[in-house]
C-alpha cells in the first residue's frame, strides 16, 4: 500500500471514515484496489478488486419514476477514500499542465496545510462525491436535490426541467448544475461555475473557473449507484480525463456535522 503523508486533514478523514466503516475497506490494500463495496476505477481504466468487506448492500430491482426513469432517491454512502486522498491513485496522475503540476506537487511537498477542505469550506464538485461524509437525494421529475452530511453541511439542486445554465452563475463553491436524461438508466449533469480554490482531492489537483465537470448517474440495482466524473479544464490538463466512484446505500440516517464549530485542526495545518 503506498504510504499516504500524514497530514491532519487525512487524519481527519481517515477517523470520519472509519465511523462510518468505509475506510478499511481500502486501506489494507494497494493503490487502485478497493474491495466489492468499493470497486474504484479512474481515467478509463478499471481499478482491481481486492479483498475487502462483503457488500451488504440491497441487490433488488432499480426503482424507478412514474415516467420510468431511475429513482436516485436515498441515503448514500460514497466509498471513495481513495479518490478523495490523490486521484492519481485510482488510475495514473490525471495530463496536468506544467503550472498545474507545479502547484500539486507544492501543495504535496507542504503536506496539503492550505486544504480549503481542512479550513471548512466546501470541497466542490466533484470532491463532493469523495469525501468520506454521506449524502441523501430526493427527487422528482424536475428536481434532483442532494444534502451532504459533510463539507460543511450543504446541499446541490441539480435542474432537469430542460433549462439552461444560469450565466449568473461565476465563481461559486459548487457552481450551477444542470441535468439531462439519456433514456431511462443514465442521468447525465453538467457543472460549471464554480471558483478556483477547491482541490479536487486533498493531494491538491488543481483547476480553473473554467473548468467543466460532467456527471454521469445510473443506479443498477436497489443499493449500488455508479457515477463517473469527467473533468474538462483545458486551462489545467491537456485533455479530459475521468474516475469513477461506486457509492452503496447508507444504513442509517444522516446526521449533523457542523465543520464551522469548535474546529481545532487549522492550528497543526502547518506543513512543512
Amino acid at each position: 500500500m503506498k504510504k499516504f503523508k500524514q497530514t491532519s486533514i487525512l487524519l481527519l478523514t481517515m477517523a470520519a471514515a472509519a465511523a462510518w466503516g468505509l475506510y478499511p475497506a481500502v486501506a489494507q490494500q494497494p493503490a487502485g484496489q478497493e474491495g466489492p463495496a468499493t470497486p474504484g476505477r479512474g481515467f478509463g481504466k478499471g481499478g482491481g478488486r481486492g479483498r475487502g468487506p462483503v457488500d451488504t448492500a440491497p441487490k433488488g430491482p432499480t426503482p424507478r419514476m412514474p415516467d420510468g426513469k431511475v429513482d436516485f432517491s436515498g441515503n448514500w454512502a460514497p466509498n471513495a477514500i481513495t479518490q478523495n486522498i490523490d486521484l492519481a491513485n485510482v488510475g495514473g496522475q490525471p495530463p496536468m499542465l506544467p503550472w498545474a503540476q507545479k502547484l500539486y506537487e507544492e501543495r504535496r511537498a507542504n503536506l496539503s496545510k492550505d486544504d480549503p477542505e481542512g479550513f471548512c469550506l466546501p470541497p466542490g464538485v466533484p470532491r463532493m462525491s469523495t469525501t468520506p461524509y454521506p449524502w441523501t437525494m430526493v427527487q422528482t421529475d424536475k428536481l434532483l436535490v442532494i444534502v451532504y452530511e459533510g463539507g460543511a453541511h450543504i446541499w446541490r439542486k441539480i435542474f432537469i426541467d430542460g433549462r439552461g445554465h444560469d450565466p449568473n452563475v461565476v465563481d461559486t463553491w459548487l457552481g450551477d448544475s444542470i441535468g439531462h436524461w439519456e433514456g431511462n438508466d443514465t442521468l447525465v449533469v453538467e457543472t460549471v461555475g464554480q471558483t478556483d480554490k477547491t482541490w479536487l482531492d486533498e493531494n491538491g489537483h488543481p483547476h480553473t473557473k473554467d473548468m467543466v465537470v460532467t456527471e454521469r448517474f445510473t443506479r443498477p440495482d436497489s443499493g449500488h449507484l455508479t457515477i463517473e466524473h469527467t473533468i474538462d479544464d483545458p486551462g489545467a490538463y491537456s485533455k479530459p480525463w475521468t474516475f469513477t466512484t461506486h457509492p452503496t446505500m447508507l444504513k442509517g440516517e444522516l446526521i449533523e456535522y457542523i465543520c464551522q464549530e469548535n474546529n481545532r485542526d487549522v492550528q497543526h495545518l502547518v506543513g512543512k
